[in-house]
């Protein structure tokens, strides 16, 4: 399998919400900052070229957030790619507050919210954001009044979209009669599938479902295990084994794999022309 021949479109495109037409294998931004999700990284320079050569791949998906950093990776992104392609699809997402490395609080509070979209709007350096996604629920907050307020600024023009992260299919269903929800973001990958209920309906109703964390591979990877030994048939890694089985588990998978290497950008971006058979991809999920 040659990487420099293979591109993110050998993985498919998908619709988000209908008219948002993005290949499948995209990019997340998250590990463009510093130890604990916070401050700048050690190689800013590599950084730009990271989003660069991901888009040179062909990646036209990019999922990023307002509290990477906070701002640091919008501010990336801005940075190596505006002005941006016009088939450039980027996702953000608000709803938590940072007080500190590894430190995460939702805070729902329409004022914040509307805060935070704005703040998005300005560090991207964009007239509407394409897709953004409430990144928590805040238990503290009624539902209404915090997926109301995005739906009032998709209403301004201020947003296109709006997604959920890390909900319940009762969750996506109370905020979709409030409002049209196109996708789902939640931890989802080969060793864990605590979301596949949710997965099932979102797949049924054309939501895109956007899996965080999907390289996770956990004891599966190891000599001699079944991740393992699908990679050497491949002659592939097993975190390409793991994207590979995200992509043919289902067409409204949009895995954003991120890293802050340009060499694992271009082996996660290869991941798109490995086409898993059947047997191995029934394999890999009776491994678990």
């Amino acid at each position: 399998m040659s990487e420099q021949t293979v591109t993110a479109s050998s993985s498919g495109t998908f619709k988000i919400g209908g008219d948002l037409s993005v290949n499948r294998l995209g990019y997340g931004t998250m590990q463009l900052t510093g130890p604990g999700i916070w401050g700048d990284p050690k190689d800013p320079d590599e950084a730009v070229r990271v989003l660069q050569k991901a888009i040179d791949l062909g990646v036209n998906f990019i999922d990023t957030a307002d509290v990477y950093g906070p701002y640091v990776a919008n501010e990336f992104v801005k940075k190596a790619l505006h002005p941006y392609p016009d088939d450039l699809v980027i996702a953000t997402k608000v709803g938590f507050t940072r007080q500190g490395p590894d430190r995460w609080i939702p805070v729902g509070r329409p004022e914040y919210l509307r805060q935070q979209v704005e703040m998005n709007l300005r560090t991207l350096g964009v007239d509407r954001i394409d897709l953004l996604q409430l990144h928590r629920i805040d238990p503290k907050v009624p539902l209404a009044d915090q997926i109301g307020e995005l739906a009032l600024m998709k209403m301004e023009g201020k947003i296109h979209h709006i997604g959920l992260s890390q909900v319940s299919v009762g969750e996506l269903q109370a905020a979709n009669e409030i409002t049209p929800i196109v996708s789902v973001q939640n931890l989802y990958n080969l060793a864990k599938r605590d979301s596949e209920l949710i997965l099932n309906y979102c797949e049924k109703h054309q939501i895109g479902f956007i899996p965080w964390f999907p390289l996770a591979t956990g004891a599966l990877a190891k000599e001699g295990g079944p991740l393992d030994q699908i990679a050497k048939k491949y002659d592939a890694k097993p975190a390409q084994i793991a994207l590979a089985w995200l992509l043919k588990r289902s067409p409204v998978i949009l895995p954003i794999p991120g890293t802050s290497s340009v060499a694992h950008v271009k082996e996660n971006i290869a991941a798109a022309g490995i086409k898993l058979s059947d047997e191995d991809f029934q394999a890999l999920s009776a491994a678990v």
